[in-house]
């Protein structure tokens, strides 16, 4: 328990992972740790060797847990026993000979412009929570932020001045993202309406409750799911799904991939590759539509 009490604040201090992720960390190490006690007797994570790990990775699978949730949870371990090989309390990492399981994909399918704009256009703005919401969509996909980024956003965030917002990325990395004029306009909307929410003005984070507190990630969810279900018929429909979006409409209408990439704030251009794969059914249409021998 120690041992990961100190990596976890490891993780925090040196590392800047954000609460998020340390929360994720927790539970998976929490998970192993009733694995070992439960089948081995073991109390002390120190004692581990590789053939609980493989056992932990079967009881996963035997779970129903994606291969993609088995990897995270082994991505987690393998940090943990890299840490605790780094400050000498193991002499050797039980996964040092672990490779990752191979996992499909998964393919997020994006809104489609007018499916985002029916989406805005139908909020109620005449209440607070109305005009909240359409703030925290218009956020979203105007410039493709993580949810957990919407989230921390605070009002001494947006400068009006220069039209832009600064945004508190991964491991506390900061990046500078533009604003479009209906942005700011509802933007602007709101900050009014919120100056008249006593609550709200007691901290200075933007998206509020009614209640006036701070937003959470279950919050924004339901909150994507609420005004998109109705105007999209897509399986998943979350604020990734709109920070999918943002990059893939960017991307068709000529974006340079590299401005999408600083404004996603991808630490590689890899990452942002991903979003161009969506684009693969529009090449295979026009190739097929151009191609002399696409006929014959």
């Amino acid at each position: 328990m120690d041992n990961v009490s100190a990596f976890l604040r490891y993780l925090t201090a040196e590392k800047n992972y954000s609460a998020h992720t340390i929360r994720a960390y927790r539970k998976d190490l929490y998970d192993f740790m009733l694995h070992c006690s439960t089948n081995y007797q073991l109390k002390n994570l120190t004692e581990v060797h590789y053939a609980m790990v493989r056992d932990f990775v079967i009881s996963l699978s035997q779970r129903g847990l994606s291969m993609r949730s088995i990897n995270r949870k082994c991505v987690t371990l393998n940090s943990f026993y890299t840490y605790l090989r780094t400050i000498g309390a193991i002499d050797t990492h039980p996964l040092a000979q672990h490779k990752s399981i191979k996992a499909k994909k998964s393919f997020i399918v994006p809104f489609s412009e007018s499916e985002v704009d029916y989406a805005i256009r139908q909020i109620d703005r005449s209440t607070f929570s109305g005009l909240r919401d359409a703030t925290a969509i218009e956020l979203l996909y105007s410039t493709g932020m993580r949810q957990a980024e919407l989230i921390g956003l605070r009002v001494s965030d947006i400068d009006w001045a220069q039209q832009q917002l600064r945004v508190l990325g991964k491991r506390n990395k900061e990046r500078l993202v533009p604003m479009l004029p209906s942005l700011i306009t509802t933007l602007k909307s709101y900050c009014e309406q919120r100056k008249d929410n006593e609550k709200a003005t007691k901290h200075d984070f933007l998206l509020v409750t009614d209640k006036g507190k701070k937003t959470y990630p279950s919050f924004v969810y339901r909150l994507i799911k609420l005004y998109f279900r109705g105007v999209s018929s897509k399986i998943h429909t979350s604020p990734h799904v709109l920070r999918h979006s943002f990059a893939t409409h960017m991307l068709d209408a000529g974006a340079d991939i590299n401005v999408v990439k600083e404004i996603l704030g991808h630490e590689s251009l890899a990452a942002t590759q991903e979003y161009t794969k969506v684009q693969l059914p529009k090449v295979q249409d026009a190739y097929r539509a151009a191609h002399p021998r696409a006929k014959k």
